[in-house]
């Protein structure tokens, strides 16, 4: 059994080589703006009747497909400077401004496929690269004069029902610009082709025709005759043969003589095993490479049927075949016998989409030079690819990569063993499968590459895996926790893939260094720390989109500090998620404060604060006689504590002294000589702090004894006094003491003049005292001093009977002591 599977893999292989090689090509002129998710709008379906005159002038890519809109005016798009891309294909269109796009000095793609147009429109875009214009309603391939200036025109789609034919002047409007790949084509409209047509394209290197040959194969052979003559490297046949198509000669005839063609695809086209024959012997006399065959359907009209080459005549090309979606009808397998001479040069196989359960493994296996095996979307099974009937003698000399996705494979450790057979194989991808995790797994350790993305395996994956491995693909497993312990199994690892899990933080604690690719992204992770990525020093890709972003102090470092080159799907994948108010705004948008956000500067600025604040207060304290106040605090709470003790003691109490003096040391003259003999003299006691102060007790004791034992104080008022710390000390606790026992003990003598306005800020409550009370002034006058000791004689006078009680006080604890 060497089937048409056998042999539909080979060609499988083929079409795939064609499809990447073109795509990489295409890829490389494809595009000079670089466009972001912030600057598209989609506005497809919307039911427009015309292009909205509100759009954004930063829009750079434009979807106004599927809706009614009938004409492109001279303004419609005037407002858009920075416009890449234009989609208005499946619109009636009917009319298009040749100066529409005037503005529109960045325009690089647009398609206005599937319209009404009933022309080729000239449009002055000189910037265009690529420009799809089929499935209109105009009658003639003809180009315009514009299309001369098109001097970035790389791609260009042509294709109406009403454009029967081609000829020689059409393309002549592009003989001169770097057009590499025509599409041209609509159905069965075309029904004659001038011969030259295509060589007036003199930079064409692909092209695609949409359109059935069948009885027209002559017009075909014509056009490979111009193939000759250009440079073309890739033929794509689009619907090149209809269901049972009578064919009585070879079609393909023409395609041994194409020197420069490599690749050719059949897409959505019909086959049977005859004209399959027939093209295979064709291509065996051709310089072919790489052959596609894509959404084909096949019905065997040969029972069985050989393809042979031979090798001293003719050398094959072959480097790769594809199939890609095989309809078939019977319900057996083909037979199809195959001299693997013939494909000796082959590397890449691929034979998808067939609903193949059992592999021709005894035929692929004996490829000697291939490296690429795709058997993805079939029905394989664990023995269904290694099944019994294979001999395995020769397994797979050269193969690198083995694709065996979305089939129905499950015993991974089975898959395991079987892969030690495969001496070079590298990759192996396993996704979209239904892998169960059983038993122990021995993989090779020339295999470095797994894939194993969209299979239920959870975390426990990691126990069934390789230390050999260097890339992994771990995408839809359901891992919810990525750990060090895990990593540690991996230390060869430098590609690992963990998109669309249940990741909910990357721990501080990894350490993978050899880990240069992680993708993370479309999973639970709403903040990625410095901390995390400290364990993967030789990072040089992460993809982390599509999470739920805090946008708070936590995303600080990732927004500012984390090279952005680093990320390749930014920005327009990283959107906040939280707080709410910022839920959608892109993560490149969220401007955190610094200050608020930097630990380090909050501390920085905390000390720089306090000792902003320390200065001020010192100063401060220092300017405002702070120590003063410090020291008549601390006293105050003391004789606070003592007199609340006492209050009801003092309430009653007698005194030893009519007065304590609180004067100057430069006024103690006057106290002496004036004050003292007149007061004493008239019997009062006084007591003077030079002659009555307790020798050896503190100052501040004998000043606090002193007033309490005095019935009144009296203050002596001058300069000098003002300038006395401890004179200050005395009118505060005197005060004080007024205060607690509620009476008029306070008496002031002014020696001279003192405006109350001229005294320092600490004295603000002798400034009240001397406004609100009553006080006597030292007359020079000697008539006026007789009425001064009269008047100060009768604030003292009330103190007698305050001295009585107190020497009765005084005789009775002596008698109680005795």
């Amino acid at each position: 059994m060497s089937p048409l599977i056998c042999f539909a893999t080979l060609l499988s292989s083929m079409a795939w080589g064609v499809n990447r090689l073109n795509k990489e090509e295409e890829k490389g002129r494809f595009l000079t703006c670089s466009i972001t998710e912030q600057h598209k709008q989609d506005l497809s379906n919307q039911q427009l009747t015309r292009i909205p005159p509100d759009l954004s002038p930063s829009t750079q890519y434009l979807d106004l497909s599927h809706n009614n809109i009938t004409r492109v005016n001279d303004k419609d798009l005037a407002a858009l400077p920075d416009l890449c891309i234009l989609k208005l294909h499946h619109n009636p269109l009917e009319y298009i401004s040749p100066t529409a796009f005037l503005n529109n000095s960045k325009l690089e793609v647009l398609n206005i496929s599937y319209s009404s147009l009933k022309a080729i429109p000239d449009l002055l875009i000189p910037t265009l690269q690529v420009l799809d214009v089929s499935s209109n309603l105009y009658g003639s391939y003809v180009l315009g004069s514009s299309f001369k200036n098109m001097e970035h025109l790389f791609s260009l789609a042509l294709g109406s029902p009403y454009a029967t034919s081609i000829n020689y002047t059409d393309f002549a409007a592009v003989r001169n610009i770097p057009l590499r790949h025509l599409s041209l084509g609509y159905g069965e409209g075309l029904q004659s082709y001038e011969s030259g047509s295509f060589t007036q394209i003199l930079s064409l290197r692909k092209l695609t025709l949409i359109m059935p040959f069948c009885e027209r194969f002559l017009m075909f052979q014509d056009m490979l005759k111009d193939l000759q003559r250009t440079q073309v490297e890739s033929l794509e046949l689009v619907k090149f043969l209809p269901r049972y198509c009578n064919i009585s000669s070879d079609p393909f005839e023409g395609l041994r003589d194409l020197r420069s063609l490599k690749n050719i695809t059949f897409t959505d086209t019909w086959f049977n095993s005859s004209v399959l024959h027939t093209f295979l012997q064709n291509v065996y006399r051709s310089p072919f490479q790489v052959i596609a065959l894509l959404n084909i359907t096949f019905n065997e009209d040969i029972e069985e049927f050989y393809l042979d080459c031979d090798p001293g005549k003719h050398a094959v090309n072959l480097k790769a075949i594809i199939f890609d979606g095989i309809l078939h009808y019977q319900m057996r397998y083909p037979k199809i016998r195959i001299n693997v001479t013939c494909y000796s040069q082959m590397t890449n196989l691929k034979f998808s989409g067939s609903g193949m359960n059992i592999s021709p493994c005894n035929l692929m296996s004996s490829l000697p030079s291939l490296e690429v095996l795709d058997v993805s979307n079939n029905l394989l099974t664990d023995n269904g690819f290694w099944w019994q009937g294979c001999s395995y003698t020769k397994v797979f000399p050269a193969l690198k990569q083995l694709n065996l996705s979305m089939n129905r494979f499950i015993k991974l450790s089975f898959i395991s063993q079987k892969t030690q057979q495969m001496r070079s194989l590298e990759t192996l991808d396993l996704s979209s499968n239904s892998i169960e995790l059983e038993g122990q797994c021995s993989w090779p350790s020339h295999l470095t590459n797994l894939i194993l993305s969209n299979n239920n395996l959870g975390n426990s994956v990691f126990n069934y895996l390789s230390p050999h491995f260097r890339s992994l693909d771990l995408s839809k497993t359901g891992i919810s926790a990525l750990t060090k312990d895990m990593l540690t199994r991996l230390p060869n690892l430098t590609h690992l893939f963990l998109s669309s899990n249940s990741l909910q933080v990357l721990p501080a604690d990894l350490w993978a260094p050899s880990v240069k690719v992680l993708h993370v992204d479309h999973n639970a992770i709403s903040v990625i720390s410095q901390d995390s990525l400290k364990g993967l020093p030789g990072l040089k890709e992460l993809k982390a989109g599509h999470e739920p972003f805090s946008c708070k102090c936590d995303s600080y470092w990732f927004v500012t500090t984390l090279d952005k080159r680093l990320l390749p799907d930014w920005p327009s994948q990283y959107t906040c998620s939280y707080p709410p108010e910022l839920y959608g705004m892109l993560l490149e948008e969220y401007q955190p404060g610094r200050i608020t956000c930097e630990l380090w500067i909050q501390a920085a600025i905390a000390v720089l604060v306090t000792l902003v604040v320390v200065l001020v207060l010192s100063l401060t304290f220092y300017a405002c006689d702070g120590a003063w106040y410090l020291k008549m605090l601390w006293v105050w709470i003391r004789v606070k504590r003592r007199s609340s003790q006492e209050t009801e003691r003092l309430a009653n109490a007698s005194f030893h002294y009519h007065a304590f003096i609180s004067y100057s040391q430069h006024d103690s003259n006057w106290v002496e000589k004036q004050l003292a003999p007149n007061m004493e003299k008239a019997g009062f006691r006084l007591c003077i702090h030079e002659r009555d102060f307790v020798p050896g007790d503190w100052i501040i004791d004998n000043i606090i004894n002193c007033v309490e034992s005095s019935y009144k104080t009296l203050f002596v008022l001058s300069q000098s006094f003002i300038q006395s710390e401890w004179c200050n000390y005395e009118l505060f606790f005197a005060q004080h003491r007024a205060l607690s026992i509620q009476q008029d003990s306070l008496v002031f003598i002014l020696l001279e003049p003192i405006p109350a306005d001229s005294l320092p800020r600490k004295f603000m409550k002798l400034r009240t005292l001397l406004r609100q009370q009553t006080y006597l002034e030292w007359p020079k006058e000697e008539r006026k001093q007789q009425v001064f000791w009269a008047s100060l004689k009768r604030m003292l006078q009330e103190g007698n009977k305050h001295m009585v009680m107190k020497q009765a006080a005084v005789g009775i604890a002596d008698l109680m002591i005795l």
